[in-house]
């Protein structure tokens, strides 16, 4: 055998180095004992089992690449479980899966007077002597009812559908910047992602066919025509929500709207007149558009006047002003085999629903 060898982790604290120490041999520490690769079997374990007189020592590398395996192993399956919960949840409910986006169906009726449009220079006498002289200004005519949870949804989303649909028609209805024509993004923005092709399309192509007429999304004049005279509308409606099955609220809405309008252009002298607007607006609302605060308008009918029954009112709304009357008859007959668009629609303003200046 060769010489003796200096134990792994140096000599021991207490012996004097050099090779003169004639015990240096047999001396070995902890360690050295901890890295023999031969662990003497005990002699109870001689007596009892029919083995060697040594056994080999596992490698501590070897019990640590081990574990380092089995952690990686473990590692593995527990990003797989997460990825499989994030592409399906196992507690969904089936029938809360996520319903196709309906497209919005609009009517617009205009109303036409039964004879000259009232008029005066005082606004606010406009609105004392009219129907809506106890309506409230603005936002505050569109108050939300008592909310409650549903079987599926808790009081802050219920709040949350709610709360959409008043922004969507105090943004459609009441911002001056919209009703002069001059934008549409705010009204856009709440619009479910999935409605944004027919929305674009109503501005690109406006069309009186029930889908496409821009007067079924939100409320604009023709600037031509007119302006407003006061930005404090008057509004008075309700707000209802149910819920429509287990992944879906719906929000119903029913106001109206009376507006004070001068002629395009005007100097400030020019008579007012009052323009009055009901809208009744459906909305949906799936848990994305209530987490996303946007909304699904599937359903929107609108009657205005006074209006002529001759004027093309899916575009833009061209009142009839102080002193003027309706021209032109009724609507254009429709032709039910031509297959070209919806059945036009035209009433009668009543007399009652004009201020009595």
């Amino acid at each position: 055998m060769g010489g003796p060898s200096d134990p792994p982790e140096g000599t021991p604290d207490g012996f004097p180095g050099g090779a003169e120490d004639e015990y240096r041999s047999v001396v070995f520490d902890e360690s050295f004992v901890r890295a023999a690769r031969l662990q003497e079997f005990s002699a109870h374990e001689r007596t009892t089992e029919h083995a060697p007189a040594v056994r080999s020592r596992p490698s501590p590398h070897r019990r640590l690449s081990r574990q380092a395996l089995i952690l990686v192993l473990l590692i593995a399956v527990a990003f797989g479980t997460a990825l499989y919960m994030g592409v399906r949840h196992p507690y969904q409910d089936p029938a809360a899966a996520q319903q196709p986006v309906e497209a919005l169906r609009s009517t617009v009726v205009p109303l036409a007077p039964t004879g000259e449009v009232p008029g005066t220079s005082d606004v606010d006498q406009l609105f004392a002597q009219s129907p809506a002289a106890h309506y409230k200004i603005g936002a505050d005519g569109i108050a939300l009812p008592a909310s409650r949870r549903t079987a599926n949804f808790s009081d802050g989303q219920v709040i949350n559908a709610l709360t959409t649909a008043k922004d969507y028609l105090v943004r459609s209805s009441l911002y001056p910047e919209v009703l002069s024509g001059e934008q549409v993004r705010p009204v856009r923005i709440l619009v479910d992602g999935d409605q944004l092709d027919q929305f674009d399309r109503s501005f690109q192509e406006p069309a009186a066919d029930g889908r496409h007429a821009p007067t079924g999304w939100l409320v604009r004049f023709d600037p031509t025509v007119a302006q407003l005279a006061d930005d404090e509308v008057r509004v008075q409606g309700s707000l209802r929500v149910t819920e429509a099955d287990s992944g879906t609220l719906e929000v119903t809405t029913d106001h109206t709207f009376v507006y004070a309008l001068r002629p395009a252009d005007s100097d400030g002298k020019a008579e007012a007149s009052l323009f009055t607007v009901r809208r009744e607006l459906h909305f949906r609302f799936d848990r994305d558009d209530l987490r996303l605060h946007q909304t699904q308008v599937v359903g929107s009918s609108t009657q205005a006047g006074p209006l002529s029954c001759a004027a093309d009112s899916a575009d833009q709304l061209r009142p009839l002003l102080a002193g003027e009357t309706a021209t032109g008859g009724g609507p254009a007959g429709t032709d039910p085999y031509s297959g070209g668009g919806a059945t036009a629609l035209c009433g009668t303003l009543a007399d009652r629903a004009q201020p009595k200046v």
